[in-house]
């Protein structure tokens, strides 16, 4: 198994979400990243939950973590486990007083569990091999260094607070229509 982390979530051509995940012990914009195709809400729901932003109501991860906390149960990692025909697999490891539990999911809602609670999350190294992508460049390594760009041009006065923010903008539409194949070498 190689332990990941959520690189990003992005939009592909067709306008369907992917989340990007990398393994840990790579450098970004070097080795794979695994792109898995997720459904808007669970995009949402991942968002949501790696930028840590408020909510008026709980998202059905939330209440998924309200009930395993009530339950005193805790998610100690999550794996995606497979892929057959085009479709990856998913286990949730719950830790309770009942022992340790394997349970079923998909990538998407066993990833927005794990960013909720901290769990590690991890791909089986086939599943890698067989689906991952070299990663020439990551979103938020862009990001960074744009956002790093326009505080430079900021500083220097050549731009308005406001034109900074339109390119920004107009930059994260560019990497929510990206797809991992347009970095392929």
């Amino acid at each position: 198994m190689i332990q990941v982390r959520v690189a990003g979530v992005a939009l592909d051509p067709t306008g369907q979400h992917v989340i990007l995940l990398k393994p840990l012990d790579e450098i970004p914009g070097e080795g794979r990243i695994l792109p898995i195709w997720i459904g808007q809400m669970e995009a949402t729901s991942i968002l949501v939950a790696v930028e840590g932003a408020a909510v008026p109501r709980p998202l059905a991860h939330d209440l998924m973590r309200s009930l395993l906390d009530s339950l005193g149960a805790s998610v100690t990692g999550i794996a995606v486990t497979r892929i057959e025909e085009g479709t990856f697999y998913a286990e949730v490891t719950l830790s309770s007083t009942l022992g340790q539990r394997i349970v079923d999911a998909r990538p998407s809602d066993a990833v927005a569990l794990a960013s909720r609670v901290g769990a590690p999350i991890w791909v089986a190294e086939a599943v890698m091999d067989d689906a991952g992508v070299p990663d020439t460049v990551t979103e938020s390594d862009i990001e960074t260094e744009l956002e790093a760009e326009l505080e430079t041009q900021l500083e220097s006065g050549a731009e308005t607070a406001i034109e900074a923010e339109e390119r920004l903008d107009e930059f994260k539409r560019f990497l929510e229509d990206v797809d991992p194949d347009d970095f392929k070498g």
